[in-house]
Formats: structure tokens, C-alpha cells, sequence
């Protein structure tokens, strides 16, 4: 199949073209504004599905709109129409296009030019009238308030917010893709009036969503995971990941050092407990402390260790020799005492989970020697 993406060098053209990328069955035109209308044109005649993405979304000038908007979608259906062709396009439209203002009426205007030749030529249309879409490679100041918002946030800018209660109706950009490649394979339903819908559309108020923002950049510092179980945080967590700049997708933990090696808390996630990591050097012992609730699961990722227990109402100890070498998972169970000592000759590197965050106003963690 021949496709071509009109504004391939666009948010959703960027991603919808990555999409198409690894299918074998997918040959794949891309036209963008700097290349050639005359290029474009010879390749309708190869076309078997158009996707219409191209478009001015911000101008300096109201009256930039209209020919931005309409006048290349208006040359590609005239010239399929007078050759005969009745080649399957999917236009990207905007919510916007319900609305007075010059822009939504320039956009409404490509609908009708769409429908037109529709009528003309019989061949099957798609409009999907989309609300805020957002993700990766969305640009800041122009398609989105969350790539702008996330681009600020990340580098530690101030964020105007005029109606923090104001609702936003949101889109992720994995979700649009789905969408729009359902249509070449006719999987897609349209309303009454004849347009098409993507979802799942949320929404969030602008308050909200600073929160939410913000939230991502303090979890460095907190080292506290949002929500993941919420559709939209998920989404917008990966999207403000997209915006950080590519000499800071690192950061620094704080260590806690002693003569046995050093600590680090990792991950912490309300509802799931926390992660964290420790060093120990040979001959060296931690632990030898047992909790009334918390749970915990041992992981030896490098180095060997000797992982012992007893619980703290008898006397009889059991004891698991671990490495490294074959990744072992040990659960530590409440009511036992327990240590982790370091037995091999190199140090001793382990992971911790805990079911619950450490709160140092009530540890659950109380020293008995194993």
C-alpha cells in the first residue's frame, strides 16, 4: 500500500510516520512544506490512502489561516478528482472548526473541500475534529499548552496560568495514531454527521494539569512515582520525559555511607512501597532487625551474600546463600529477624523492596541479632 502523509514533518505526521515506518506492507510518502508541490502532485498518482495532516495552526496573521489551511487540500481533491481517482484522505481537523473565529472557519472550510470531493468522486473521507493532542515530539508555544508547559517545568520556568478551573480536553498522540491507522484498514465508525472519533479524549482542568506537571519534576527530589494506574498521568508522564533536555536525563541520589558500604533510596510509589539499593563490603553485615508489618524481598545483583533468619518467638535460624550468578529472589516474611551478610571476596551489591514507604515516625523496624 502507498501512503502519504501531507505535514509528515508535524507533531502528529512525525509520529504517525514512525508508526507506519516497520510495516513491510508500507511504502510511505512524506511531504512537508519545504519540499516540492509538484513532487507531490506525480506521487498522487500512486497513492492508496492519503493522510491530510498539513495545516497552519498558530499565525501571525488572521488571514494566514485560510490559505494555510485550504488551499493545498484544495489542489490535491482537484487534481485526483479531474484524474479520476478516488483515493481514501484522512483530514486532521480541530474541534475548532465549531467556532467563529478565523481560524475554526478556515478549517472548516477544508472539511467542506473534503466533502466536496467526496461527493464528486464517491471515494471514502475521514474528519476527525481533534481537541488538545499531546506527546512526544509536540512542539512548545505551538501545538499543545502541555509540550509548553512541560518544556517550561523541566527547566524550572514560571507557568501563566490565566483560569486555573478552566476544563482541557486531552488526546494522547499513541492514541490519534491507533486511530488513524484504523481507517486504512476500515475500522472505524462515524457519527451522524459524518465525522470520525478519536479516543480515549480526557479531560483535566489547567490547575490540574500544572499539578500533575510539576508533580513529575519534584518526583527527582521526592523519588515518589506517580499514579500509573491513571490513564492520563501515564501519558503525561511520558510526554514531559520527551521535553527534558538530553544533558539532564540524569539525576543524583542521595547516599547514605557507613563502614559496611552505602544506601540509596531508588523508587517510592504510594500503595506499592519503595526501592533501594546498597553496597556491602566482604566480611560486612546488615540488617539483624525484624518489623510486625513490613515485608520486603531481597534481590543480590552483584557479589555473593548469606541471608539468614529466625523467627523472633524460637530459636532455630534458616539460612539462603545467594549470587549474582543465578538471580535469586528471597522474600523476608514479618516476625523474622533478619541480616544479609557479604560472603564473597568483591562487594556486595542488592536491591530492596519493601511494600511500604519508610516513615521515621513509625519504622516497623525493631533490632534483635539473628
Amino acid at each position: 500500500m502507498r501512503v502519504i502523509v501531507t505535514g509528515a514533518g508535524g507533531f502528529i505526521g512525525k509520529n504517525l510516520c514512525a508508526a507506519f515506518s516497520p510495516r513491510p506492507d508500507t511504502e510511505l510518502f512524506g511531504f512537508d512544506r519545504q519540499d516540492s508541490e509538484e513532487v507531490l502532485i506525480e506521487e498522487l498518482a500512486r497513492a492508496d490512502f492519503i493522510f491530510h495532516l498539513a495545516g497552519v495552526n498558530r499565525a501571525e496573521d488572521d488571514t494566514e489561516f485560510l490559505p494555510g489551511n485550504r488551499a493545498l487540500i484544495s489542489r490535491i481533491t482537484e487534481h485526483l478528482a479531474q484524474n479520476g481517482k478516488a483515493v481514501p484522505i484522512l483530514l486532521s481537523s480541530s474541534v475548532q472548526a465549531g467556532l467563529d473565529n478565523p481560524y475554526g472557519r478556515s478549517k472548516l472550510e477544508t472539511e467542506d473541500c473534503l466533502k466536496e470531493y467526496a461527493e464528486k468522486t464517491g471515494a471514502p473521507v475521514f474528519i476527525y475534529r481533534l481537541p488538545g493532542v499531546f506527546g512526544k515530539w509536540s512542539c512548545p508555544f505551538y501545538n499543545t499548552v502541555v509540550a509548553t508547559w512541560c518544556t517550561q517545568i523541566a527547566a524550572g520556568e514560571e507557568v501563566r496560568i490565566d483560569d486555573p478551573e478552566r476544563e482541557l480536553p486531552l488526546i494522547y498522540i499513541d492514541d490519534v495514531v491507533s486511530c488513524f491507522i484504523d481507517c486504512v484498514s476500515g475500522k472505524v465508525e462515524k457519527d451522524a454527521d459524518g465525522f470520525c472519533h478519536a479516543e480515549p479524549v480526557e479531560r483535566v482542568t489547567l490547575g490540574g494539569l500544572y499539578e500533575i506537571l510539576k508533580g513529575f519534576k519534584s518526583s527527582r527530589e521526592n523519588l515518589t512515582l506517580p499514579d500509573f494506574s491513571n490513564r492520563l498521568v501515564k501519558n503525561l508522564y511520558a510526554t514531559y520525559l520527551s521535553f527534558l533536555p538530553p544533558d539532564g536525563f540524569s539525576y543524583p541520589l542521595a547516599k547514605k555511607s557507613d563502614d559496611r558500604g552505602w544506601l540509596a533510596e531508588f523508587i517510592k510509589a504510594k500503595g506499592t512501597g519503595q526501592i533501594f539499593i546498597s553496597t556491602t563490603k566482604p566480611g560486612f553485615v546488615r540488617g539483624n532487625h525484624w518489623h510486625h508489618t513490613k515485608c520486603e524481598k531481597f534481590l543480590v545483583v552483584a557479589g555473593e551474600a548469606e541471608i539468614k533468619f529466625r523467627n523472633v518467638l524460637g530459636v532455630q535460624t534458616q539460612s539462603y546463600y545467594v549470587s549474582s550468578q543465578t538471580p535469586q529472589v528471597v522474600d523476608i516474611p514479618p516476625g523474622y529477624t533478619h541480616s544479609i551478610e557479604n560472603v564473597g571476596q568483591s562487594e556486595l551489591v542488592t536491591l530492596f523492596w519493601s511494600n511500604e514507604i519508610f516513615d521515621s515516625v513509625r519504622p516497623d523496624t525493631f533490632y534483635e541479632k539473628v
